[in-house]
């Protein structure tokens, strides 16, 4: 995330050019919300149960141990999952997403993609399962550095969308028709395309699809383009969503690698901090930052590299103010 993070930042610098640079922390939309109807009668709920279990224990004490037995439970489950058809493969889709989701939050990326590619190979699963994966595998390529990679499947994945739109129809296809724009949309944001990626993440903020990262990635296309006013709206939609959003209970609210539903509220919440810094706003936005800060300590751990992505926020707010206020803000910067 980081990488993809100075990538953006560059690729806007040449249309934000008085100091407003893009949050470091908002950028790759790896763990996207599933919309497919998975927590209803198509998925099974013995699957779900253990995978909500895995989830919470991995993540309970955060150690290579409690990882460890969480993708242990992911295992067995996998392996209970023997029978064929649509019901049966959007289990087997769900467990390989939960699989790479603590594989990733674990840095572990190249096992995560490798889980998320196995579901390809899932032919009868759901759309929702499948576009969830791409999803993933565009963030997680982005964060590699794998440019070319990220466009691929971005692509692939709109193509997807588009070809089922004459079989599905309905809600649940608008739905995931926004996700998957949104996907290439953060693609050519952080290639610096911003026209291009304004076309598929216009309208994002009017539809109901954009919930989570999909907001959060229209949010940084406005915050780029310098409409700080709906930016802060945005975020403000994107960080009360999260909030009511804190267990695993709604499968809708699953999804699919590193950015859970509280890291998306640590990525809005530092985005809206930045935002601040650049309306000028420096009281709010150091005391936004300060939180982001605490609550990702707290989340990740002090020595986590996301920690350090939000100091750079902060080191950065203190620049535009000392460089504003003409202050010796600079040394807090140090």
């Amino acid at each position: 995330m980081i990488r993809v993070a100075a990538k953006l930042s560059r690729a806007t610098s040449s249309a934000v050019r008085s100091a407003h640079t893009p949050c470091l922390l908002c950028l790759s939309p790896p763990f996207r919300l599933l919309h497919d109807g998975t927590n209803g009668p198509d998925a099974n709920p013995v699957a779900i149960q253990m995978i909500n279990y895995a989830l919470s224990h991995a993540r309970s004490q955060k150690s290579e141990e409690s990882y460890g037995q969480g993708l242990l439970v992911l295992e067995q489950c996998l392996s209970t999952q023997l029978s064929e058809g649509q019901d049966a493969e959007n289990s087997r889709g769900l467990v390989l997403l939960a699989m790479s989701t603590l594989c990733s939050e674990r840095g572990n990326f190249d096992e995560a993609i490798e889980k998320l590619q196995a579901i390809e190979e899932l032919r009868q699963s759901s759309l929702g399962v499948r576009v969830a994966a791409m999803e993933a595998l565009v963030g997680l390529h982005l964060e590699l550095g794998q440019d070319d990679a990220s466009s691929v499947i971005a692509d692939k994945c709109l193509e997807l969308v588009e070809k089922e739109e004459p079989k599905t129809g309905g809600g649940k296809l608008v739905v995931l028709s926004a996700r998957a724009k949104a996907a290439k949309g953060l693609v050519e944001l952080v290639h610096g395309n911003l026209e291009l990626a304004e076309t598929f993440l216009k309208g994002c903020g009017n539809n109901e699809g954009s919930i989570g990262s999909v907001a959060l990635s229209y949010g940084e296309l406005l915050h780029a383009t310098q409409n700080f006013s709906l930016a802060k709206e945005v975020y403000k939609k994107v960080i009360q969503g999260a909030s009511e959003n804190k267990d695993f209970s709604d499968l809708h609210a699953f999804a699919a690698c590193n950015m859970s539903s509280e890291e998306v509220l640590l990525a809005a919440t530092c985005a809206l901090g930045q935002l601040e810094a650049h309306m000028g706003n420096f009281g709010d936005a150091e005391d936004i930052l300060t939180r982001a800060l605490s609550k990702t300590e707290g989340h990740f751990g002090s020595h986590h590299p996301k920690v350090g992505v939000v100091l750079t926020c902060l080191a950065l707010m203190f620049r535009h103010k000392a460089r504003q206020e003409r202050s010796s803000s600079l040394m807090i910067q140090e």
